[in-house]
């Protein structure tokens, strides 16, 4: 009987000191009965889409959509219900950071952070020049002389006509300097110069020189002082090849486009003194086109020509000059030179600019014709040949 005692209790023994370990193990913290923690404190109401998991999940998806749909409004009642939208958007940008994991806690988002609704305006602006038969210029003219025709079909309304007498100009002077322009460069310079101190006024227009033979060297940059631009044009020399396309698409792609990155309406013009003739571009004739299309540069073109015909160069002076709405001038005699810079100076006082809607519109990139017609058949409109699309 003894023997079975012990060995009750040697069974036993092990078992109670499992049950004191875990007693020790895991005690219970008087806090937890003396001093209960305070109930939790409700969240703040919080929108919709922020409620739970499940709403921001649904909300996202149209969040993610909204740029799409702006993007091909030409109207501007999107911006009347921006607030509730920029909330949607903000609750899609939470949840793909990761914060809508955390329930309960209202995200707060950083101001650099609010996603801007994007929408795209279906507007053309134009800048055009009208003369009479004799090459005048006819100034006093208002919108109901003229019918806007894109891609043959009537603009759907005009937002907006002026006289752009006063707009700040952003000219580029190309210079060719090439051996094929030796014989009058000099002069040519010093036309240059003469027609920059007259065209620019300090603190409101700008321009910038480049000089072109094989390839294009800025010989001045943008600036509003006549002086740093005639240094410009007397540090050019001539010699080499004639890369002109590749100058024309330069001038074009990274200086005036990206010039004052559309903050401000400004009038952009290239002057162009070249004999038209080409041998050393990587782009083509139509790829320069195309760029000052893109980047709404009207071309004014000076042959350097002395041969007194009108050779194949000039023809391409010409395309240029046509498809941008400039114009091309054939100075024979070397004084005619700066009587065409003057010419020049006078047009760029002497638009108009319109802005129009057109009809059918789609955003796919494709070039789109312009024609601006004056309802007085004496009157002859100078504009670009069209525009490319921006692609949605």
């Amino acid at each position: 009987m003894k023997l079975w005692l012990i060995l009750l209790l040697s069974a036993a023994l092990p078992l109670g000191l499992v049950a004191q370990n875990a007693q020790q193990q895991f005690p219970n913290a008087p806090s937890t009965t003396k001093y209960p923690p305070p109930p939790p404190t409700p969240p703040p109401p919080a929108p919709p889409a922020q409620t739970s998991s499940q709403s921001g999940t649904q909300q996202s998806a149209p969040a993610t959509t909204n740029p799409q749909n702006n993007s091909g409004s030409s109207t501007s009642s999107t911006s009347g219900s921006s607030g509730g939208q920029s909330n949607e958007a903000n609750t899609s940008k939470s949840n793909n950071t990761g914060n809508a994991g955390s329930a309960g806690a209202p995200t707060e988002v950083p101001d650099d952070t609010i996603t801007t609704i994007r929408k795209r305006v279906d507007e053309v602006n134009v800048v055009f020049t009208v003369t009479d038969k004799r090459e005048h210029f006819v100034k006093d003219l208002t919108e109901n002389d003229f019918r806007v025709v894109d891609d043959n079909k009537p603009a759907q309304s005009i937002r907006s006509f002026s006289r752009q007498t006063n707009l700040p100009l952003r000219v580029g002077l190309l210079i060719d300097a090439s051996n094929s322009v030796r014989d009058r460069f000099k002069f040519e310079q010093e036309a240059a110069i003469e027609f920059l101190n007259q065209i620019i006024r300090p603190k409101y227009d700008k321009a910038f020189v480049i000089g072109f033979d094989t390839t294009p060297e800025v010989t001045q940059d943008f600036t509003d002082s006549p002086e740093a631009l005639s240094r410009g044009v007397r540090m050019l020399r001539a010699g080499g090849g004639t890369a002109m396309y590749d100058a024309i698409y330069f001038a074009c792609r990274d200086k005036l486009m990206k010039e004052d990155n559309g903050v401000m309406a400004t009038r952009r013009a290239i002057i162009l003194l070249s004999d038209g003739e080409d041998n050393q571009s990587r782009v083509s004739r139509e790829e320069a086109v195309e760029m000052a299309q893109r980047a709404e540069v009207i071309i004014y073109a000076i042959s350097t020509n002395t041969s007194g015909l009108k050779l194949r160069g000039d023809k391409v002076l010409e395309h240029f000059a046509e498809q941008t709405g400039g114009k091309a001038f054939f100075p024979f005699k070397i004084e005619d030179v700066a009587n065409a810079f003057t010419e020049i100076s006078d047009e760029l006082r002497s638009q108009y600019a319109i802005a129009y809607k057109p009809a059918d519109f789609t955003a796919d990139g494709k070039y789109r014709s312009i024609q601006i017609i004056a309802d007085n058949k004496k009157y002859h409109v100078r504009a670009r040949k069209g525009y490319y699309a921006p692609r949605q």
